[in-house]
């Protein structure tokens, strides 16, 4: 892993940087190959408490969390530990799926509907202002994995290519809690 780590009104000191490598190569445990991407590391203080962020964009999922603390090192050990979190749920769900299958026939596995359309009316004219703009390739998944994705990403919605059709559909949690899915035509 190639490490990114910033500082935003704090300075990366030599030691600091040692330590979020050395906690955050604890993760290379849990995959088979070596991983070859940019591990992206935030480092935010304030007055009284710090943030760390770290982002690491893999093949099949990107695995993200952030963590408030008083104390930075105590921010990137429950960071990590998040991190952990993440990857051994994903890989139970990966490696309990092909039983899984056998079990259930695809077409009751991916059941989520979008059964009424859902309209928001603007009663004024707001004026739209975009600060972000992201680009990514659609990697085909089906729709478990993408609101798996979607839930360790902790997004309101997930863009994602239907790995049985190749069309690209969105997934969304409702307020009720349940998922959605929108099929684009």
């Amino acid at each position: 892993m190639r490490f990114n780590i910033r500082g935003e009104n704090v300075e990366v000191t030599v030691a600091l940087r040692d330590y979020i490598i050395k906690k955050v190569d604890k993760l290379e445990k849990y995959f088979d190959e070596i991983i070859l991407t940019e591990v992206q590391v935030k480092l935010k203080v304030y007055e009284k408490d710090t943030k760390v962020e770290i982002t690491i964009p893999l093949k099949s999922l990107v695995l993200r969390a952030e963590e408030q603390h008083e104390n930075m090192y105590a921010a990137i050990d429950l960071i990590v530990d998040k991190l952990e979190r993440q990857v051994r749920k994903y890989k139970t769900k990966v490696n309990r799926k092909p039983r899984q299958v056998k079990a259930i026939s695809k077409s009751e596995a991916n059941a989520v509907q979008l059964l009424e359309p859902e309209v928001e009316t603007f009663d004024q004219v707001e004026m739209f202002q975009v600060v972000r703009t992201k680009r990514f390739n659609l990697k085909p998944m089906d729709i478990e994995e993408a609101i798996l994705q979607m839930n360790m990403l902790g997004h309101q919605f997930f863009v994602f290519t239907e790995a049985e059709t190749l069309e690209t559909n969105i997934v969304y949690q409702r307020n009720d809690g349940k998922y959605a899915v929108i099929e684009i035509d």
